[in-house]
């Protein structure tokens, strides 16, 4: 019995001071928290519910932070359900204790308390690692450096602790489990275009080399910038940077052509004329930059242009590319988008498959024909990882001939913009006054705008379009009358119709609809019914108009001189405003709020 050290009741009492001081401090952790849940996620990086002394306080722990998880709400009694559905309510304590605990009224911060807590646990780490190391080195077949294991596993458990201050790795990683229910509380996917493209997701575009790859990418990146749909597909506006690790030369006219086509800057893309390797340390530098801006879209044209070096055919390295392609994506949220080319036989993108399956999209691009003329290019969706893939589109191609520029031998610089075959709208070309005033109609202009507030109302908003164009715009509008009366009217033409003609028939006492109860200054025409042998008398001249509204229209400069004029604007008058007595056209009634300027060629 020499060797047996006797308990001290000074050292019992220690023990005993110490274990309820432990107890206690547990009891402020969990009551705290019930009390104030807002401390939960700080507490959880702190403790992990190995570091309870008591088993029934991290059965507690858990249920209380599955409650947090889901938001639902904390409360003794929410609490102590939770514990019933998962038939730990007996093993916790019973209800009372249940009920004891989460009453708890702490003593201050539950951090704190979860600070003790946390120490009382790694000290009895180090007490069991010291049992384990005895037991081990006094077994009967005991040999030298049995024990290493044991100290190598702890040392290794309070590095990650230490690192991370998440606990155990692997409770870190259950506490990163969803039940079904949690499952509605993760966002769904965003659209960024249609069903094609999502926010968040890595993408592709693959095609044969020379099939139009980049020109579907220009088109998509400047309807994404600008806001505006992209044939028919729903587009959620926002910043796209293109990164034209190939062909950089040539980008600047695409651009030129898009923005002739639509009459529209290409706004909100960004352009990086160079590569950036997936692999070197710029792309860091890469990541860092697109964090700050948060794009809606990232180019990278192509992906074979940034992985230099890398061989395609291996999964392992095309694994670490495609990685570093989401490290971008995780960092802005935005759509990441490869251009890649495919093999010389197939579909398929080229080189190893490692990467399709982490792409989200992925769309194939070829074309069939010669010329500008007799090409089609499709656009098939090879894949839709979440949803229905849907059908192909198909596009042709529009010769733009970019202004001011030409080659050496003095022919005209031209690039070509996508078309829908698919999609054929009832809407006229754009950049045509037709199709300005779809857009004055859409926004609800001012009927008695004249030219001067339409070119500024299009230059504020980006709208390229020459001012004759504007003008005959303006004046096709006025003559034309409301756009929510005659919408319908103008359906009831019969197609044949010709151009000028295809306005609402004036009504028979003459002028525009309540031009005699709203403009008593404006030109009266003859009275019906008169004597026999009363010939129409001249209406008297309207005051001078002020200095507004549009030019002359090409049809109208071609009009004879025996043609009769418009006293204000010197401008031919159409035929049914001269066969009716007028002397003005309509754009120069006072009603009408314009007023064109007097143009330079002789009067009638």
């Amino acid at each position: 019995m020499e060797n047996v050290r006797h308990m001290n009741p000074r050292d019992q009492g220690d023990h005993d001071g110490r274990a309820r001081a432990d107890m206690e401090a547990e009891l402020d952790v969990i009551g705290g928290c019930v009390l104030a849940p807002r401390h939960i996620p700080a507490v959880r990086t702190i403790l992990q519910g190995g570091d309870f002394v008591r088993p029934a306080h991290e059965l507690i722990w858990d249920a209380l932070g599955h409650l947090y998880d889901t938001g639902a709400p904390i409360t003794p009694v929410s609490l102590r359900i939770e514990l019933e559905k998962r038939k730990h309510l007996t093993r916790a304590g019973g209800i009372a204790y249940v009920t004891q605990v989460a009453d708890h009224a702490g003593g201050g911060d539950p951090e704190y308390w979860a600070e003790k807590v946390r120490e009382a646990a790694d000290l009895r780490r180090e007490a069991d690692l010291g049992r384990r190391i005895v037991q081990q080195a006094t077994a009967p077949d005991a040999e030298p450096g049995g024990a290493v294991t044991f100290i190598d596993d702890y040392l290794k458990l309070q590095k990650e602790r230490a690192a991370g201050r998440s606990g155990d790795p692997a409770d870190a990683l259950l506490a990163e489990l969803l039940d079904a229910s949690s499952l509605d509380n993760m966002p769904a996917l965003e659209p960024l275009v249609g069903d094609l493209l999502h926010l968040d997701t890595l993408a592709r575009i693959i095609g044969p080399s020379g099939h139009m790859k980049s020109f579907v990418t220009i088109d998509i990146a400047g309807h994404v910038g600008t806001g505006m749909k992209w044939h028919g597909q729903y587009v959620k506006q926002g910043t796209v940077v293109y990164l034209v690790a190939e062909g950089a030369r040539g980008i600047r006219q695409r651009v030129r052509a898009w923005e002739k086509h639509y009459g529209l800057k290409m706004t909100g893309v960004l352009f990086l004329p160079r590569p950036v390797q997936a692999r070197g340390p710029e792309w860091d530098t890469l990541i860092e930059a697109m964090r700050r801006l948060q794009p809606a879209m990232i180019v990278i044209d192509t992906q074979a242009r940034v992985s230099v070096g890398v061989e395609e055919n291996s999964n392992t390295e095309l694994g670490i590319v495609i990685e570093r392609m989401d490290d971008l994506r995780r960092a802005t949220e935005a759509c990441v988008l490869l251009i890649h080319h495919t093999g010389h036989i197939g579909e398929h993108g080229r080189g190893a498959s490692a990467a399709k399956g982490a792409l989200q999209s992925e769309m194939h691009v070829s074309k069939k024909g010669e010329n500008a003329k007799n090409i089609v290019v499709t656009m098939k969706v090879g894949k839709q990882k979440d949803s229905e893939e849907g059908n192909d589109l198909q596009f042709g191609l529009k010769v733009v001939t970019l202004d001011g520029e030409h080659k050496p031998d003095g022919r005209p610089v031209t690039s070509v913009v996508l078309e829908s075959l698919d999609q054929r709208p009832d809407v006229p070309a754009i950049g045509t006054p037709e199709w300005l005033i779809r857009r004055l109609d859409t926004d609800r202009v001012d009927m008695r705008w004249g030219s001067p507030r339409v070119i500024d109302w299009c230059r504020e908003r980006g709208i390229q379009m020459r001012k004759d164009k504007i003008e005959e715009a303006v004046r096709m509008r006025k003559r034309r009358g409301s756009f929510d009366e005659l919408e319908d009217a103008r359906n009831d033409l019969p197609p044949d119709l010709p151009r000028d003609l295809e306005t609402q028939t004036p009504p028979d006492p003459g002028g525009t609809p309540g031009e005699f109860d709203q403009n008593p200054r404006s030109n009266i025409p003859p009275q019906t019914g008169g004597g026999p042998g009363d010939g129409p008398s001249k209406p008297p001249s309207p005051r001078s108009p002020s200095r507004e509204g549009g030019g002359v229209g090409e049809d109208e400069k071609n009009t004879t001189l025996n043609t009769p004029h418009c006293t204000v604007c010197r401008n031919p008058l159409h035929g049914y405003r001269a066969d009716r007595g007028y002397d003005t056209c309509l754009a120069c009634d006072p009603t009408s709020g314009s007023h064109p300027d007097t143009p330079t060629h002789p009067a009638a």
